[in-house]
Parts: C-alpha cells; structure tokens; sequence
C-alpha cells in the first residue's frame, strides 16, 4: 500500500483492500474516504467489504465516487467530509490522483494556489491542470464591497 501525505489530516492511496485495514489503523489513520466508483475494475473489492472491515477497526468511511468529471458540488462534499470526518483521514481511488484533485478544490477558499499545487507535488502528483479551476473557485470566493 502506497500512502502518500498530502497535508496533516490527509493522505491519498490508490485502491485499498479490506484486509489493508488494520494497516490503517496501526498507522493512526481515524477514517477513509473512497473516491473510486464499485465495479470500476473486475475484482476490485466494493467500498461495502472495505467499509464494514473499516467498521470492525473503528474506523469511519464515507463514499464519495467520481467517475466522470470532478463537479464544485463534489468537491464541496469532500470538504464537509473533510470538516467532520476524525483525523488524519485517508482518500483512495485508482491511483490517488482524483482524492488529490478532490483535496485541492476543497481547499481553494482555504489555502493559496501556490501552497496547494506544492503539497500536491511534494505527494507525487501534478495539479497544474485544475489552476484555472483553483482561481476561479478562489475568485469567486472572495467577498466584493
């Protein structure tokens, strides 16, 4: 299992198995979230098996699938997960690349642009493709008088 810290309460992995659990567990992990949609690989394990083996652990999961393209609706989603989910938490999908984009929208009101490419890149993966987004999501944000 390939863990990657993105920021304190975060990290990101690719796909986890139910019997990687305890693993979690004994690294301090609090909770999950799945960011990889049920039956997206043949023989990938369903966020049900992991999620009762997260259960048993006392762990706490949440489901939040992307499939397609990553909608601010999501992204707000992630981030009220984010908001009540114990920490540090754990995001996984195929490769981490879509739990990491989550994490950085989520944080475009939060943190600069700069500091959240940084610690995505310092994780292993490129966000320079969602910037425009970042901005506009940032911009938007901001108060006018």
């Amino acid at each position: 299992m390939e863990i990657k810290t993105i920021s304190e309460t975060l990290s990101v992995s690719p796909q986890i198995r139910a019997d990687e659990i305890q693993t979690l567990v004994d690294r301090g992990f609090r909770s999950i979230i799945c960011n990889r949609p049920d039956g997206e690989d043949a023989g990938q394990q369903t966020f049900a098996q992991i999620e009762k083996a997260a259960i048993k652990a006392g762990l706490e999961a949440r489901y939040i699938p992307i499939a397609g393209r990553v909608s601010n609706e999501v992204a707000a989603a992630f981030d009220a997960a984010m908001q009540e989910l114990p920490t540090p938490t754990l995001a996984y999908c195929r490769s981490g690349a879509r739990s990491a984009m989550l994490w950085s929208l989520s944080q475009s009101k939060k943190l600069t642009i700069i500091d959240i490419l940084a610690a995505t890149k310092r994780a292993g993966y490129d966000m320079a493709g969602v910037v425009r987004r970042l901005s506009m999501m940032a911009r938007n944000h901001i108060r006018r008088p």
